[in-house]
């Protein structure tokens, strides 16, 4: 084993390995979730077993940073890569092999020796032990870790080959060729055809390791750049992708609904329960008492027009919700087209990915009819609406010229807390056409365009607050 993972050093107070430092950030950038306190236990870990043995390494790595199904199968591609690109942690033979390639014997060494070095030595030798280490070793020295973008690929690898001496070495054979007899040039060859493999060799590692520590960059490049589109623009793997993220998202937007919650809880200070709590020490209020404000969850009806493009964005709302149910007390769905049904019972029965595609075979891709469908909600679900009830609509309305019937909506907006309307459409088309739109919004509380995931995260943010 190289000296590189014996030495470790102290960073942020504690010991590390750069190896293990240097995976850390590569797994991090993958997404797993590593503490301070996992980071520590890590390091005294590998202290402990070293990198030697790549199975009881990854088994004890493993066991302190994956924590579920989904992060285990992504630690075991990640540390598989990483592993890879970092085959210089193994043990080099110091003792060259005694028997040169063949095609090397015929080289003049009395004229090489002069110019020789460690990498014209390992060439000669078809040494890949040695090469690998070489490579290791300058992009070390030019801080390959730092690599970020596709872009900065060829950079990098022209930086480690000029590092490793490839240029002098090239002009040397290129001096020393001109000198040779024609008879000699095929042996020169050979040395060059080994010159281009070792490019082609560094070109190779400085790849795997844009893979390991650009990943985190274009991740969230890739991710930005998604939540950013409009959803009916993208294709089916990337809207496999948008589900992580929407779960992500929930979660994120869950945690911090639930600190606003308990910060809002505590109160305002209760000056005669505090005095007379702490009569005992002369009134000096070693204890406390709060006023407490009791703070509902929001209760939620969406309504999801399913029909064309709307539905991939109405499914995405769906999921949002379901995956926020820890920080809404009730949510009831409902979905229509050419009329409405109500859904919950699909959602809560099945996955939401499941239960989505099941609503669109029922109901989805029909021509929309908004009129007919808002009577379908006046008839069988208006009387379950209250004051403490937030009703989002998503939809473009767009009803096909049919009758809108404005004063269901009026009556929704009436008895419920707050209605949101949440449209696909530019705000330049609302009222163009068949949408009626503008006879809808002034009757809502709140009327956005919604047409993209950082969108309809905005969107229920403001509900959550404003629920409360």
């Amino acid at each position: 084993m190289q000296h590189q993972e014996q030495k470790f050093i102290f960073e942020n107070g504690h010991l590390a390995s750069k190896p293990l430092r240097q995976f850390l950030q590569v797994a991090r950038g993958a997404g797993l979730r590593i503490s301070a306190a996992e980071s520590i236990d890590a390091a005294r870990s590998v202290a402990i077993v070293g990198w030697n043995n790549k199975a009881i390494t990854k088994t004890t790595l493993s066991l302190l940073l994956a924590k579920s199904p989904e992060e285990k199968s992504q630690f075991d591609h990640i540390f598989e890569l990483y592993f890879k690109s970092q085959e210089f942690l193994k043990s080099t033979n110091n003792e060259h092999t005694e028997e040169l390639d063949k095609t090397s014997n015929n080289f003049n060494h009395s004229d090489i020796s002069q110019h020789s070095n460690e990498l014209t030595e390992a060439l000669l030798r078809d040494d890949q032990a040695t090469l690998a280490n070489l490579i290791a070793q300058a992009a070390n020295d030019i801080e390959l870790e730092n690599i970020r973008l596709f872009t900065q690929k060829n950079l990098y690898t022209r930086r480690i080959l000029e590092r490793m001496g490839i240029r002098a070495l090239e002009m040397k054979i290129s001096a020393q060729s001109e000198a040779q007899s024609i008879n000699e040039s095929s042996d020169f060859d050979v040395l060059s055809e080994r010159i281009h493999t070792l490019r082609n060799s560094v070109r190779d590692y400085v790849e795997r390791q844009l893979l390991l520590f650009g990943r985190a960059q274009s991740e969230q490049f890739r991710e930005e750049l998604l939540k950013s589109s409009r959803i009916s623009n993208l294709n089916a793997q990337d809207l496999i992708r948008m589900r992580q993220l929407v779960r992500q998202m929930a979660k994120k937007l869950a945690g911090r609904y639930a600190k606003m919650r308990k910060k809002r809880l505590r109160g305002q200070l209760d000056v005669r329960r505090t005095m007379r709590r702490n009569m005992a020490w002369g009134g000096i209020p070693f204890v406390t008492h709060w006023k407490q404000k009791r703070i509902e969850k929001p209760k939620v009806m969406v309504i999801c027009d399913v029909s064309g493009s709307v539905a991939a964005m109405s499914g995405f709302l769906l999921m949002f919700l379901y995956a926020l149910n820890e920080a809404l007390s009730d949510i009831r769905s409902f979905a229509f087209s050419g009329t409405m049904i109500e859904v919950s019972d699909i959602l809560e029965s099945e996955s939401v990915e499941k239960a989505i595609e099941k609503i669109l075979e029922v109901i989805g891709f029909q021509s929309s009819n908004y009129g007919s469908s808002f009577t379908d909600f006046d008839e069988n679900w208006i009387r379950f609406l209250s004051p403490k009830t937030t009703v989002i609509i998503l939809g473009d309305a767009r009803g096909n010229n049919t009758d809108p019937k404005v004063e269901i909506l009026k009556n929704i907006a009436t008895r419920s807390k707050q209605l949101i309307w949440l449209n696909p459409e530019y705000e330049s088309s609302w009222g163009t056409g068949d949408s009626d739109m503008h006879r809808y919004a002034p009757y809502c509380k709140q009327v956005t365009v919604c047409n993209t995931l950082r969108h309809l995260e905005n969107a229920i943010s403001e509900i959550m607050v404003h629920s409360t």
